[in-house]
């Protein structure tokens, strides 16, 4: 069986703050908007469509799941969720905290302006505020 592997840009731009029953859940380290990212941890896939259906019933409760907890954590207007993977090919969803007063409302993340990495104590309290919603 061929072993699961991130894509080693999904590595260096996010870092894994929980383990789900089917994904990788990660923060972005950008912090221009709480941004994060499911990798579900199955091997060479990179469409929906190709995981099995029962991985594809997990996947979309996790992604309800996720999507929950983060509008808890931040009250953000809305809640974007997307599996775009032009350049990663590698199957991950994203999911967006999206505010009318943040830097490209109402026009999409990707794209706009560069990268803000988070302070260390930043990434840790967004990090905390994001697992603590889910209880």
């Amino acid at each position: 069986m061929t072993p699961f592997v991130l894509d080693e840009r999904l590595a260096r731009d996010s870092e894994s703050i929980l383990k789900l029953g089917l994904c990788d859940l990660r923060l972005a380290k950008d912090s221009r908007w709480p941004w994060l990212i499911l990798v579900p941890q199955r091997p060479n896939v990179s469409e929906l469509f190709e995981l099995a259906p029962l991985d594809q019933a997990v996947l979309t409760f996790e992604q309800v799941t996720v999507g929950a907890a983060l509008k808890k954590a931040t009250g953000a207007d809305k809640i974007n969720i997307a599996a775009i993977g032009n350049i990663v090919r590698q199957l991950h969803v994203h999911i967006v905290a999206r505010s009318e007063n943040d830097p490209n409302w109402p026009k999409p993340i990707w794209g706009h302006g560069e990268s803000i990495p988070y302070a260390k104590a930043d990434f840790d309290a967004t990090k905390n505020r994001i697992l603590e919603a889910f209880t």
